[in-house]
């Protein structure tokens, strides 16, 4: 990438280069994948470090592995 400034190959403009993943976000909802439960994401922490107050299964969000 040109200066590694995120404008993509050969400087082809913004969202195309190395940072284009980072700025699109993530769903904005922890889900437990055993029972559905649903809680809103708290930046910073990941999914999976919380547990699902129904089932105590370890929730997951769009990019949180």
């Amino acid at each position: 990438m040109p200066n590694r400034d995120g404008t993509g190959p050969m400087g082809k403009g913004p969202l195309t280069g190395w940072k284009a993943g980072r700025r699109q976000g993530g769903t904005g909802e922890c889900v437990c994948p055993k029972c559905g439960y649903k809680e809103p994401h708290t930046r910073a922490i990941p999914c999976t470090n919380k547990l699902c107050p129904k089932c105590n299964t370890p929730l997951k969000g769009k990019f949180c592995l």
